[in-house]
């Protein structure tokens, strides 16, 4: 093959387990609702910062430590994170990844999350909780898009892999695993209920 493909970009989607997946969300959904209600301090920083939506990012951030909820999912999030890791050929020297942070995301019509990256991660993910039909995804931005320069744009029917943005569906059950550097965003949402999901991010120690 005289054209090869280096430097890749990967992402991982995968469901969390193959079964009971439905009672572990009827739990999650409440545990993420009591949190909101809890969390004075959470809601009162999303008013200014995270309109219309609630994030415990800037409040309560490590929730499997304070939830035996929360680190048992972690536990089983940690497998898919190890998986990740292996694929993408990372020298740990040693160590392991360990979660810094988790946290919850509660999106309502309207709310949405703009393009950010996680500094000071090394993988970071996001796993869903409830996702009524027809909500945002998440949508993942080409590293390379501001190192384009003159480039023309690329075709409609361009194939996934050379397209500048790629758009992961959002699907209870499902967790979505990318290296931390990769700028990403949530569209608003658009359908008339709250999508809920869980982020987190692992560091190298």
């Amino acid at each position: 093959m005289p054209i090869r493909a280096w430097f890749p970009t990967y992402l991982y989607r995968e469901p969390l387990q193959k079964s009971g997946l439905d009672r572990l969300n009827a739990e999650l959904v409440d545990e993420c609702h009591r949190l909101r209600e809890f969390d004075a301090a959470g809601r009162k920083w999303c008013k200014t910062n995270y309109p219309g939506g609630y994030t415990s990012y800037a409040s309560m951030n490590q929730l499997h430590r304070f939830s035996s909820t929360f680190a048992d999912l972690e536990k089983k999030l940690a497998r898919h994170v190890r998986t990740f890791a292996r694929a993408l050929e990372l020298d740990l020297r040693g160590s392991e990844l360990h979660v810094s942070d988790l946290w919850v995301n509660i999106m309502p019509p309207t709310a949405n999350h703009s393009l950010h990256l996680h500094p000071l991660s090394c993988i970071s993910g996001t796993y869903y909780v409830q996702t009524p039909p027809g909500c945002p995804g998440l949508k993942f931005e080409d590293p390379r898009l501001d190192r384009f320069m003159a480039a023309p744009p690329k075709l409609p029917t361009a194939r996934p892999a050379n397209r500048t943005h790629v758009t992961f569906p959002a699907a209870a059950g499902y967790i979505v695993l990318f290296e931390s550097w990769l700028r990403h965003e949530v569209p608003p949402n658009r359908v008339d209920a709250e999508r809920i999901s869980i982020s987190f991010n692992y560091d190298w120690s």
